[in-house]
């Protein structure tokens, strides 16, 4: 292909996103959606259809979700004195839809490059 040619969006298969949903860590912070990984998991079944349509749409648009955008922003210690703010990380905590989508992407862009 060309350098200025567009190729066709991948579809997103449901059973990539079932896969996924199913294989999520419960232990994971939900992030600012309030979703639970453990809800997501536990209702796999009934979810990959209707997050499927909206990974494809999301992908086709190049629109995400607003809360799909949104992080909750902690700190996490690192090493040495805890009362020094060299010590902490930022982290961002994205809600587990968004993560999920990452992962199709992530998985995507490895199919097409790999």
């Amino acid at each position: 292909m060309g350098v200025g040619s567009r190729m066709k969006p991948p579809v997103i298969q449901r059973e990539m996103v079932r896969d996924l949903l199913q294989r999520l860590d419960v232990h994971k912070s939900m992030g600012p959606g309030g979703i639970h990984p453990r809800v997501l998991r536990e209702l796999a079944e009934v979810l990959t259809k209707p997050l499927s349509v909206t990974y494809q749409q999301s992908w086709q648009t190049g629109e995400v979700p607003v809360d799909w955008r949104l992080a909750n922003v902690t700190h996490i210690y690192m090493t040495g004195q805890k009362d020094d703010l060299g010590n902490y990380r930022p982290v961002s905590l994205t809600s587990v839809p968004g993560r999920v989508m990452e992962q199709i992407i992530l998985g995507q862009e490895y199919f097409l490059l790999g």
